[in-house]
């Protein structure tokens, strides 16, 4: 045979083999896609099975989405979506879910949504049907709502707030505990702006409303349909307790500054018996220099011996005169140097 026959039966006979290989990967895919009306071409499953994407996943969804309606969903976005490590299923289950339900949702901000790492389908199922988030979140280790109303009396508050998710704005949306910390914010403020806690207990409905217009739900992903008060309990008497507090406050403070007084008047005390010490001191330094100073006058001839003697004749009549009148005090003056006569 001639070898040109014999290299194009070679070439044929690859060419067999690869169409047999693709028909045994691809063809079953194929045919279903077809089966099914979607339009998915064999190139495609080729670069799919090239690039590494699971081709099973993506003609499965392709159908589901071409049956529901979305045919405006081209195979390369879902292969672009996959590719983006994007949960393919889920934002074509949520698209499904959202034009059932007249719900504005396009693919774009379906895979958006993804991506950010929200679950897509569990959005779009509270947005047609609202869940209920409890304020406080008992997981959070509260279990009320803790605020004090202008009397002084303490309520233990517990609310329901029902929400939907806003599609527009999940992208970027604060999640439900912002909305929890919100709505408690909004309870103690409420409370704390009534005259008396009788007239919370009274209408609680006030609260809510008074939360419920402040708009919590701006900034968030969600909407705030109404926030209902499930319970308030009456809780302790802050304000009197903070009165006592002050009071023992104020008794200390004062019990200190009077033991201040006093520690101030006892060392004033001590300081003036220590004065009359050193005045007595003086005095007896004093004392001591008057015989001194009789020597000395005798010795210069300023004080004569019936001077001296009158002295001492004065100084004992005032003596008897103080034992006479009971005084008992010694009057006896100062003891005289080498008696009369000394001094010469």
């Amino acid at each position: 045979m001639s070898p040109w026959v014999i290299g194009i039966g070679v070439v044929a006979a690859v060419a067999l083999l690869v169409v047999m290989l693709l028909a045994l990967n691809f063809g079953r895919l194929w045919i279903q896609a077809f089966s099914a009306g979607a339009q998915v071409a064999m190139r495609e499953l080729i670069g799919q099975w090239l690039r590494g994407v699971n081709n099973t996943l993506i003609v499965q969804t392709k159908i589901q989405a071409w049956k529901a309606g979305l045919t405006d969903i081209s195979t390369t976005d879902l292969e672009s979506h996959y590719l983006a490590r994007g949960r393919v299923q889920n934002v074509v289950k949520a698209l499904i879910s959202a034009q059932r339900a007249k719900i504005p949702l396009d693919y774009r901000t379906a895979c958006a949504i993804d991506l950010a790492g929200r679950d897509i389908v569990d959005a779009v199922q509270t947005s047609v049907n609202p869940k209920v988030i409890d304020c406080p979140n008992p997981e959070s280790g509260r279990t009320t709502i803790d605020a004090v109303a202008k009397d002084g009396i303490q309520l233990k508050a517990r609310a329901r707030v029902t929400v939907r998710t806003n599609i527009t704005s999940l992208v970027g949306g604060a999640t439900e505990e912002t909305v929890v910390a919100r709505v408690g914010e909004g309870i103690v403020s409420a409370i704390g702006s009534a005259v008396s806690h009788k007239e919370v207990l009274e209408n609680p409905d006030k609260i809510s409303k008074a939360v419920l217009n402040k708009g919590l739900d701006a900034g968030t992903a969600y909407e705030i349909l109404s926030i209902d008060i499930a319970d308030i309990d009456v809780g302790t008497n802050i304000g009197a307790r903070l009165q006592a507090d002050q009071a023992e406050a104020d008794k200390k403070r004062f019990q200190a500054e009077a033991e201040k007084q006093l520690a101030l008047a006892k060392a004033r005390e001590q300081e003036m018996l220590a004065l009359v010490q050193e005045n007595r001191a003086k005095v007896v330094l004093a004392e001591a220099e008057i015989p001194l100073a009789i020597a000395e006058a005798f010795r210069s001839g300023n004080l004569g011996i019936m001077d001296y003697y009158r002295l001492r004749n004065i100084q004992a009549d005032t003596k008897m005169r103080d034992q006479i009148g009971g005084g008992g005090g010694s009057a006896g003056g100062p003891a005289t140097p080498g008696g009369p006569g000394h001094g010469g």
